[in-house]
C-alpha cells in the first residue's frame, strides 16, 4: 500500500529538517505545543457556572501553560549552540 505524496511532509525527520532542531528539542517543542492545545481545549470543553468552577478551570489552564513553558524551556536548553553564532 502506498501512501499519498503529501504524507512525506508529516514524517518526523522531514519536520526535524524543516524546523532545524535536534531530536530532543523537537520532541520538547511538540510536547509544548500539545500542552498549549490542552490549555485551549480546557477553555472549549468546560464552562463555569459559578466562581468556584471558574477558579478551577483557570487553575487547569495555568497548569497546562506551565507545563508548556517547561517543555519550551527544556527544548531551548537541549538545543546545541551553533559554532557560527
Amino acid at each position: 500500500m502506498s501512501l499519498p505524496r503529501w504524507m512525506q511532509y508529516l514524517h518526523f525527520h522531514e519536520i526535524q529538517r524543516w524546523i532545524g532542531l535536534p531530536t530532543a528539542s523537537l520532541i520538547a517543542f511538540m510536547i509544548g505545543v500539545g500542552c498549549v492545545a490542552g490549555a485551549i481545549s480546557v477553555s472549549l470543553v468546560y464552562r463555569a457556572s459559578n466562581l468556584a468552577e471558574f477558579q478551577a478551570i483557570q487553575m487547569w489552564r495555568i497548569e497546562w501553560l506551565l507545563a508548556a513553558t517547561a517543555a519550551f524551556v527544556a527544548g531551548i536548553l537541549l538545543k546545541k549552540p551553533n559554532d557560527g553564532d
